[in-house]
């Protein structure tokens, strides 16, 4: 029996782009001293970010950051610089940079210096096509033999978004030397089913006599060959080029019928002269692709690691030996899905305490406390990131948009002042902007998530535990967090936060960091002391006792509207006709805490508001349904909202914000149909009546306490790739682990005593890279996969190495009988 294991994997993409210099052709009528420059993003041919258009330089600096998982397959990532022109309707290319997705392994997590490479839309491609050749003999009237060459092109896959619509494909054939054939066109589709075969005669020398067989001489084979263009009909305009792909004949000299998927490959296979000097641009990438294996195969480090808050003294526990094990590697990066896992859990709280009063523990001075990168400070860091982005929205947002788009000058240094520029003017500026700032965040206790303030809590008691002569140390390890690690942060780099879709220009980056300092010493207990600021002092207390007091808060009134999204889409107009153009209409969509509302421009009047709480689900559509990708709908109690989304990262996104928004809505629907009521039925089910319950269960939404969902077999998997890439240090701890190791031959255990302490840590970590990963992915291709279940399902705890052996000798035995 053959068994499939079901696996699994999300691409995560982390760009940064960072510069570029000497844009432009060195010399001649295009140089780009005069225009300004931005940056594009493309998963294939489809643009999912752009940077800032930044002011006229040959050598910008765009210093922006990306990061996002990646929805789909893909095979190339593309980097577009553009130069915007007065004069210009359309943005002028001045170069690209190309990653195939097998090349990114050789930059990952490094900055790279990247020659541009010319545009030319001839050899955008990313399409992959599927045909079919064969040869057979043909008896003329004349009794000569000639061969025929069949031709059939199958199907497509993956064509772009022509001006952000499906293709109108077709596909021309040439045997080289005689006349070029046409499939028909294909309407509205990225990926085109075919199904036409073309005939070609291949005229033989009268000296060919077999009849039976036909064989293929040498000479002849390396003359013929297929040509395959694909091309988007333009109806009006032009024809566009999508691709081509050549196939010698040859091919069928070993198989009588070939049958492959071919990637396309630009006109003249992409064949150049050498292009004139573009400049370059320098990027760092980091691609990641998390292969999970079914959740039974985490069971047992799952546990582990959730058992990690309960272990005496915690530094002996698995996920502070997953820290101490990888800070030389990776930092603490590696407590992220540690902290996420404890998170969904429920075991967040404990873990954390545990690890602040073993920091505290080695804290001598207490206007040092929790000052430093520690695992403690980067596991709170990481917790308030993760549970706090809504209460940064909520609290910093609207103060921070007013200093964007009011833009006034702050600089108070003399050094860097301008020309006219006035310092006291400056100063009252600052002064002004840091007063809208502080007492927003003073003001928000009744948004501060109940996770964030029971660890805040927590860290008073430990303080005033540990320094008990010092009756201010309980409020700086509070304002440590909340102003110097949180808010601070938050100011200085918003679009890290998503508080802004783009870096600040240098004007603005300067006035947050201004801004940001400020709050900072406003932040800092021992500053305010020091300099005797009285009532800053207690507005300041105030908002920390509110903010870690056992009382539970409420909002005293109601809830203010924040904007959580907004941007341009295409929204289907109501009651119209299944196709057509005009059926979508440019629409600005906006999302805020209490409504989705869409307006005919950003600014304008809203021509249709939906209140959150009337949402009953959010989905993505079925490209059939409209012929459109990137489509999701908006389920309410009347016809549901279709909106399509600019790329496959913005329906993501979108997706993402409505679905938390309205997550603990009464009366959410469990199915949805996937696809549009058209025509007098739903075309995924066929289902003629319009109210039929959905044909296709809802994705699941997150808990009401809890703003992300956390996937617990991939984080389990991060944590297992970390301890597997840092085996070698873990094997170093002695007088914690246990570095018995052992060998399987011939189905029997061999053991090496080399250490006394064991440590179900190790024991699983050993077990699980030398016998059960690699008898995984034996039995998945061997035997029945409830076989390797029923193994696993019996690792539930591991007290000593010796109960491995027996168990992996009993598989073993198992595994000699299938």
């Amino acid at each position: 029996m053959r068994a499939i294991c079901v696996s699994t994997y999300t691409p995560v993409m982390l760009l940064s782009a960072g510069e570029a210099k000497n844009l432009g052709p060195s010399s001649g009528p295009n140089r780009l001293r005069d225009l300004c420059t931005f940056c594009t993003i493309s998963l294939d041919q489809e643009e999912v970010y752009r940077t800032k258009v930044y002011e006229k330089s040959v050598s910008p600096f765009y210093g922006e950051d990306f990061y996002f998982e990646i929805p789909r397959p893909f095979q190339c990532l593309s980097f577009y610089v553009y130069a915007k022109s007065m004069f210009q309707i359309r943005d002028l290319p001045v170069g690209k940079v190309a990653i195939r997705k097998e090349d990114l392994y050789k930059y990952c997590g490094k900055e790279n210096w990247f020659q541009l490479q010319p545009v030319d839309p001839h050899s955008e491609v990313q399409v992959s096509e599927r045909l079919e050749m064969k040869l057979n003999e043909l008896i003329t009237e004349n009794g000569s033999i000639c061969q025929q060459l069949v031709v059939q092109i199958i199907a497509c896959q993956g064509l772009p978004l022509i001006s952000g619509q499906n293709c109108d494909p077709y596909a021309t054939v040439t045997l080289v030397g005689s006349d070029q054939k046409k499939t028909k066109v294909k309407k509205k589709t990225s990926d085109p089913q075919f199904e036409e075969t073309f005939h070609f005669e291949v005229t033989r020398s009268s000296s060919y006599k077999g009849r039976s067989h036909f064989h293929v001489e040498e000479e002849d084979i390396e003359k013929l060959e297929i040509k395959v263009e694909l091309w988007n009909n333009g109806n009006l305009a032009q024809d566009v080029f999508l691709g081509e792909t050549r196939v010698s004949v040859k091919i069928l000299r070993n198989d009588h019928i070939h049958r492959a998927w071919y990637l396309l490959q630009p006109k003249g296979n992409g064949t150049k002269s050498k292009p004139d000097d573009l400049g370059s641009l320098r990027l760092k990438v980091t691609y990641t692709e998390d292969n999970v294996l079914p959740s039974a195969c985490y069971t047992a480090l799952r546990n582990l690691m959730l058992k990690s808050p309960d272990v005496k003294p915690i530094s002996a526990s698995a996920a502070h030996v997953l820290g101490d094990i990888c800070r030389e590697s990776v930092g603490y990066e590696a407590l992220l899905p540690v902290v996420r896992l404890l998170l969904h859990h429920n075991r967040l709280l404990l873990f954390l305490t545990s690890v602040a009063a073993l920091e505290l523990e080695n804290t001598q001075e207490a206007n040092t406390i929790f000052r430093g990168n520690s695992l403690a400070t980067r596991c709170i860091d990481d917790m308030m990131k993760i549970v706090g982005r809504s209460y940064l929205t909520v609290t910093l947002k609207p103060v921070l948009n007013e200093i964007f788009e009011s833009n006034k000058t702050c600089e108070i240094d003399p050094v860097k002042l301008k020309e006219g520029d006035n310092v006291e003017v400056n100063k009252e500026n600052l002064q002004g902007y840091v007063q809208k700032v502080f007492t927003s965040i003073t003001q928000s206790s009744s948004s501060c998530p109940p996770l964030m303030c029971d660890v805040f809590r927590s860290l008073r008691q430990l303080a005033s535990k540990h320094f008990p002569a010092d009756p201010h140390v309980q409020y700086s390890a509070v304002s440590s967090f909340i102003f110097l690690r949180f808010f601070a942060v938050a100011v200085l780099s918003p679009h890290t936060f998503q508080l802004r879709s783009h870096h600040p220009d240098p004007e603005i980056s300067r006035t947050l960091t201004l801004i940001s300092k400020t709050i900072q010493s406003l932040g800092s207990w021992g500053s305010l002391s020091k300099n005797k600021l009285v009532r800053q002092l207690l507005v300041i207390r105030c908002f920390l006792d509110e903010i870690s007091s056992n009382v539970s808060k409420e909002s005293s009134g109601v809830e203010d509207s924040f904007v959580l999204k907004e941007g341009e889409v295409h929204k289907r107009a109501q009651g119209r006709k299944r196709i057509g153009k005009k059926n979508f209409k440019k629409r600005w969509l906006r999302v805020t805490n209490q409504e989705l509302s869409y307006h005919k421009q950003k600014g304008k009047e809203a021509l249709c508001v939906i209140p959150v709480k009337n949402i009953l689900s959010v989905e993505k559509l079925e490209e059939s349904a409209f012929n459109r990708k990137n489509m999701f709908q908006v389920i309410q109690s009347e016809k549901p909202l279709y909106v399509q989304a600019g790329n496959c990262v913005e329906t993501n996104s979108w997706i993402e914000v409505l679905s938390q928004v309205s997550r603990c809505n009464p009366g959410r629907l469990s199915t949805f149909h996937p696809s549009a009521y058209v025509g007098g039925s739903w075309l995924c089910c066929k289902e003629p009546n319009e109210s039929t319950p959905g044909c296709k269960p809802c994705t699941a939404t997150v808990l009401a306490n809890i703003q992300l969902d956390i996937d617990c077999d991939r984080e389990t998997e991060r944590i297992f790739s970390f301890f597997s890439s840092n085996r070698s240090r873990l094997q170093k701890m002695e007088g914690v682990y246990s570095l018995q190791q052992y060998k399987i031959k011939t189905g029997q255990m061999y053991f090496l005593n080399t250490h006394v302490c064991d440590s179900s840590v190790y024991v699983f970590i050993i077990f699980y890279q030398n016998v059960l990963s690699p008898l995984l992915k034996k039995c998945f291709l061997s035997i029945d996969v409830t076989k390797t279940y029923e193994i696993i399902a019996n690792v539930k705890s591991f007290q000593s190495i010796q109960d491995i052996s027996c168990l992996i000798f009993s598989f073993t035995q198992k595994q000699s009988t299938v």
